[in-house]
Formats: C-alpha cells, structure tokens, sequence
C-alpha cells in the first residue's frame, strides 16, 4: 500500500507516529471508516492503525460518530452474547431456526442436573436389576423407566415449573408447537438414557424393553390431560394412577415371577392403545395450550 511520507514539524514524527514517519493517504482513511477499503490495502491500513495514533486520530475525525457508535455496540452485543454449546451448534447447522434451538436449549429438565439425576436413578434401578436377575424380571427398572418421560415432559412446560417460561410466552409460535418441540427433546433425551440402561441387562432380553409402551402411554395421556387439567395436576394424576395399578397388580399376582399385569402381552396392548387415544385427544385439545399461555402470560399464574 502506499502511504504519504511527512516530516516531524507536521506531526509525523516517531513520537506521534508510533515509531513510523509514514501514514495512510486522507482518502484511504475515508474509505476505511466507510468500510470500502478493500485488500490487500485494508490489511496494510489495519497494520499501521495499530502503531499510529496520529492516523487513528485522523481515523477518528473521518468516522460517522453515528455509525461509529453502531458498531460499538454491534460489538459489545456480539461479545455478551451466549456462546452456543455443542448441541445447539449441531441443530443450527442442521437447519433449525434459532429462536427454536434457544427454547430448546433452556429447557429446564434437558439441563446437566437434571440429567444427571436420571442417570443416577437409571443407575440405582439397573443395580438393583443385577441383584434380582434370578427372578427372571427387572420389576423396578420397569416400573421407574416410564415415570421419567413423563416427570420430564411435566417440567419442561408451564409457569410453575418452568423459569423460561417468559421467553417461551413471546416465542414466534403456537403453544402446541413449543409443547411438541420441548416434549420430542425430552423424551429423545430420556428415552435414550433408558434405551442405554436397558442395555445394562442383557439377560432378561425383550422383557427390559417392556417399559417402551407405557412410557409412552403415560407422557401422551399426562399431555392430553394438561390441556384440561394444567401441568402440575396432570401429569400427578397419571403417575399416580401407574404406581396404583402397579401395585394392585402386584397383590394379585400368584407367584412372584410373574409379571407384573402392565407388561403382559395384553398389558402392552392396552399400553399402545392407550397411548394412541391420547395422542388423538392432544390432537384435539391443541388450541386450549395457546388460550392457557396467553391467560399465564396476562395473569402471571395461568395453566399451560
């Protein structure tokens, strides 16, 4: 690049030039304020505007104060802004909207304590599986496993439970739609972990799997309920009602290798037909979830 050669009396010397006696022409400095420098005279400009305080002080008289200031702030927002984590710089390459990848990442159960607990009651259940192998079912494992999908889904939404809550009121899309986005994170989430603990016990083959339907019964009706019922009754009512009938079928089993009546071939039916009908149901009931936002938004304390 070429610059203009000036001598000490003109203020050019090594003590106001930092050391250099020449400086960007008046016309590149216009250009580079304007950003219409273009390279490789930009990068030579940048070079000597870093040793030269007397042509960042003529920088500083040929810049816009207004979109000087801009820039600045451009600036301070892009350094304050959160740095994406590795799952949320997955979904924005893959295409996801980022206001959608933001919801999902403040997700209150998709958060590391959460998380964590599930690992440490998954663990605790697949322990206690290693120690009753000889009973031929993994009747804790099977009768916790589906309560997660379902405690998870009624924490991620609502605002008694969730802190986001706010943000998710004036996010770009229906209620039924974040209610979707947030349930399918959830339970791709726990499912996996629980696919992970079922893993851990080989020897009681298809039967670990038995756990599969009635999770998704119960996070399906523990949705369709929420419509009606609100996030903190419903999903209690559902998991309650599971520990109920686990138990009476465990009183009326005649021997205590049998299975429980939930992961029954018929059990599994009824789970699966179960699970549809509420799916139908929350089909049904999808615009009640924007009504009850917008009441929790006006009021403070709504259903969701």
């Amino acid at each position: 690049m070429t610059y203009d050669s000036t001598d000490d009396a003109n203020g050019g010397s090594a003590g106001t030039g930092g050391g250099s006696r020449w400086h960007v022409p008046a016309e590149g400095l216009r250009a580079y304020a304007r950003g219409e420098l273009a390279a490789p005279m930009l990068w030579s400009a940048d070079t000597h505007l870093t040793a030269c305080a007397h042509c960042r002080g003529v920088l500083a008289e040929a810049a816009d104060p207004v979109a000087l200031d801009a820039g600045w702030e451009r600036l301070d927002a892009e350094l304050d802004a959160p740095r994406p984590g590795f799952l949320e710089s997955l979904l924005l390459r893959l295409g996801v909207a980022d206001h959608t990848v933001r919801l999902l990442a403040a997700t209150p159960v998709l958060r590391r304590s959460w998380l964590g607990a599930v690992v440490a009651v998954l663990l605790l259940t697949v322990a206690a599986g290693h120690s009753g192998a000889a009973t031929g079912s993994p009747g804790l494992f099977l009768a916790l496993a589906p309560l997660l999908p379902l405690l998870g889904v009624a924490l991620s939404y609502g605002p008694a439970l969730d802190p986001t809550y706010e943000m998710a009121v004036v996010a770009p899309m229906h209620g039924f739609r974040l209610l979707m986005i947030r349930t399918v994170a959830v339970l791709g989430a726990v499912f996996g972990l629980n696919g992970l603990a079922t893993l851990a016990l080989p020897w009681y083959g298809a039967a670990a799997l038995a756990w599969l339907l009635p999770a998704l019964a119960l996070s399906a009706t523990g949705l369709a309920l929420t419509a009606r019922l609100g996030p903190v009754l419903a999903p209690s009512l559902v998991g309650g009602g599971w520990i109920t009938l686990l138990l009476v079928g465990h009183a009326g089993r005649k021997a205590v290798t049998d299975p429980l009546a939930p992961f029954t071939a018929a059990g599994q039916g009824v789970s699966a037909l179960v699970a549809v009908l509420a799916a139908g149901l929350l089909f049904l009931f999808r615009d009640r979830f924007d009504l009850n936002r917008t009441r929790g938004a006006g009021g403070g304390g709504g259903t969701a």
